[in-house]
């Protein structure tokens, strides 16, 4: 039987589905260099140390897409838990209707605005394969 394997280390990492007023959902690409790159996201990403859930989304729309995303526009939609290779990955998913200013990608990143029932579309990262039906059935 062997040794027991050693735990994953547990990543949380949190998400925003930014939903326009034509109810389309923005996705970007991860770039080249990271891992999963070429493949399409909801952005968000890793919360710092002492950083809520929403803090880490706020900072992150603002670093990453130079919107302004106010804690009561986030409403939780569901998570992801996904066991990756090397860790094992918890990704609450957040749904925003509302925000200031324009997306902008500021790391390069490619973005689009896509229809929910078109997100298979566009190849995503395992993790986020199972939000898209929550979208689906949000709009």
């Amino acid at each position: 039987m062997g040794e027991p394997a050693a735990p994953k280390p547990l990543v949380l990492v949190v998400a925003c589905a930014l939903i326009d007023a034509d109810n389309r959902v923005l996705i970007t690409q991860r770039p080249e260099g990271k891992s999963l790159a070429g493949l399409w996201e909801f952005p968000g990403g890793k919360l710092e140390p002492g950083e809520t859930p929403e803090d880490a989304l706020i900072r992150e729309m603002h670093e990453e897409l130079g919107v302004t995303i106010r804690k009561p526009c986030l409403a939780p939609l569901t998570f992801a838990s996904f066991d990756y290779e090397r860790f094992h990955l918890l990704m609450p998913l957040y749904v925003c209707r509302r925000w200031e200013g324009f997306v902008t990608s500021r790391e390069g990143q490619a973005t689009a605005w896509v229809k929910p029932n078109r997100l298979r579309d566009y190849p995503m990262p395992p993790a986020d394969d199972p939000l898209i039906p929550h979208l689906i059935d949000l709009v």
